[in-house]
């Protein structure tokens, strides 16, 4: 189907898609070649959300043992509003889970209510707040949390996964 939308692990063939999705979406977007480091990073995993063979979203998180912290995640605005930020969301929470991911953390600006709904909706709640966090405009961000991660999948087995 053509307007089918796809969620999968990002690939280093996408990130120019990615880099693209983020200086759409921030003000001051990740390079392309902080991406390209991401994808070099061990504890780094993404994934993106594709429409006809284009990257229209992606999401991002860093997990080390038990802990994930999601760095970053978006949509490209008109693309938005079909539900594919929860579909890339719910589905990094699941892969962070399966990775052995007990919680996950984030920060989201204060004014960004839609966002802070979609958390909170996945089971996020506020933590606490980063002063000045963003370096744009030294707004404010919200620190959410969620310990009620999806229940990892038995089967799950990632590429590279060693067995001892």
């Amino acid at each position: 189907m053509e307007n089918e939308i796809i969620i999968r692990r990002m690939t280093m063939a996408d990130v120019e898609g990615v880099a693209a999705v983020e200086a759409a979406t921030f003000p001051t977007p990740w390079s392309r070649d902080a991406f390209e480091s991401e994808m070099k990073n061990v504890a780094a995993r993404y994934l993106v959300a594709e429409k006809a063979g284009r990257v229209i979203g992606y999401a991002g998180a860093w997990i080390i043992l038990d802990e994930s912290h999601i760095t970053n995640i978006a949509v490209l605005k008109d693309e938005r509003g079909q539900g594919i930020g929860r579909k890339l969301t719910y589905g990094l929470m699941q892969y962070l889970s399966n990775l052995g991911a007990a919680y996950a953390t984030l920060e989201v600006r204060k004014s960004n209510e839609v966002a802070q709904n979609l958390y909170r909706s996945l089971g996020f709640i506020k933590l606490g707040v980063r002063k000045r966090y963003y370096e744009d405009n030294g707004e404010d961000a919200l620190i959410m949390v969620c310990d009620h991660m999806p229940e990892a999948d038995p089967d799950f087995e990632e590429e590279g996964t060693v067995h001892e």
